[in-house]
């Protein structure tokens, strides 16, 4: 059976390289507010990534927090595979 949309959880980074030292939590949600999250993503062809335990990790920062320096790794490959697709669809930046 499917996940429980209830039970879904959705969370949102923002990097600005020249401004931020680290990615910062920008959005946070379960249920509804997961799938708005999930649906804004698509609509701006921001990639999704899926990954239960990171989002676990993440889901437990306030918002606008930077992330915590154990996980920097996870994220760094994250934002490296959003760079390359960017890359091939013709994005300069995030």
């Amino acid at each position: 059976m499917g996940e429980n949309i209830k039970s879904k959880k959705a969370v949102a980074l923002k990097f600005d390289p020249k401004e931020d030292s680290a990615p910062t939590l920008a959005a946070k949600g379960r249920g509804y507010i997961a799938e708005r999250i999930l649906e804004i993503a698509a609509e701006h062809d921001i990639p999704i990534r899926e990954d239960a335990d990171l989002i676990e990790i993440l889901y437990k920062l306030e918002l606008n927090q930077e992330i915590p320096t154990e996980i920097y790794t996870v994220v760094a490959e994250i934002l490296a595979f959003i760079y390359k697709i960017n890359k091939k669809v013709g994005h300069e930046e995030l």
